[in-house]
């Protein structure tokens, strides 16, 4: 297909995640090592013009959404003017961002006005104390102010939840009840493993359960997928506005229709997010290769993206996506 990033499966890729950091202003245990990582040099992250340019040769070959994610996205530097530089680029619709809510309330109307999409809020707990726990940091509010003020300003939120038996299933009727309280996308994800985040299969809840637990107190109306690559199956709460849906990352594969690669912080670019195929465009960019030389590059790992992801339930959880903790591939 002329133009088109396509794998051997014949998938379409359109969606591109960007990791802007590897650093975070907290440290969730699921996406973090309990003994931390250490940390690149700024000189070893891509630049903002390096993205730029990569984000652009993408685009010209069919990418379309460019989520913004860390790390924590925020704490890079000047990020308003890297949405800024991405608006710019032909063929890019969509420029959303993952963010763990802690600065949004200061930057939400910048990053709105300079062509930010939408804001996926990651929230495991509606307590104080257990967002403490789970984070390491007392900064629940600071997160409540930030999805208050992202909606202020106009820009469309789904708050995305990690659902962990015997630490927040408990919660789940809770984020029911806020997502039609302020009418707001909430997303219940299956918690996965990856390099020493201390999965274990008795914290795990499969989507299934979730489902079952919110259709004890309400109905659920489904709704249409927002595109045949989504990986959420969404539904209607009757009565109320807003909507609820289950990311069944674990129990039910979503590999046939994946559309999405990962650029990490460090200039890696990965087509899939548990594989540990991955291929170093940072250095051939400073060495000043041509843009056909960086596409063949790309494409050469894209033709290794795995059919689908291996059975982490039925291997006990093993992973084989390589040395890169989570924090470190991009979310």
């Amino acid at each position: 297909m002329a133009n088109q990033l396509v794998d051997r499966f014949q998938r379409r890729i359109t969606d591109l995640r960007v990791s802007v950091t590897d650093r975070c202003n907290l440290q969730c245990s699921y996406c973090m090592p309990s003994f931390g990582t250490t940390h690149v040099h700024r000189r070893e992250l891509l630049s903002f013009e390096e993205i730029q340019r990569l984000v652009t040769l993408l685009a010209s070959q069919g990418i379309e959404k460019v989520r913004l994610t860390g790390g924590e996205p925020l704490i890079r530097r000047d990020l308003i003017r890297l949405v800024q530089m991405i608006r710019q680029i032909p063929g890019v619709r969509k420029i959303p961002m993952t963010t763990n809510a802690v600065l949004l309330s200061l930057y939400a109307g910048a990053l709105q006005e300079a062509g930010l999409t939408s804001a996926n809020i990651s929230l495991d707990t509606l307590q104080r104390e257990r967002f403490q726990q789970i984070t390491g940091f007392d900064k629940f509010d600071q997160v409540m102010a930030g999805i208050h003020k992202a909606l202020e300003v106009g820009l469309p939120v789904k708050i995305n939840v990690v659902a962990i038996r015997n630490f927040n299933d408990h919660e789940v009727l809770d984020f029911v009840e806020l997502a039609g309280r302020l009418k707001v996308a909430v997303r219940f994800i299956e918690f996965m493993p990856f390099q020493d985040n201390q999965w274990s299969i008795k914290q795990f809840i499969s989507a299934r359960e979730l489902r079952r637990i919110v259709g004890s107190r309400y109905k659920l109306v489904p709704l249409e997928k927002e595109a045949l690559s989504s990986t959420s199956n969404n539904f209607r709460v009757e009565g109320q506005e807003g909507s609820i849906g289950f990311i069944a990352s674990m129990t039910e594969s979503f590999c046939s229709t994946c559309s999405r690669v990962r650029l990490t912080a460090e200039g890696y670019f990965r087509p899939c997010l548990h594989d540990s195929i991955e291929v170093d465009l940072k250095a051939p960019l400073r060495e000043g290769v041509s843009d056909q030389e960086l596409t063949e590059l790309m494409q050469r790992a894209l033709w290794q993206k795995w059919a689908e992801h291996p059975d982490f339930l039925a291997s006990s959880g093993k992973v084989t996506a390589g040395p890169r903790e989570m924090i470190r591939i991009g979310g």
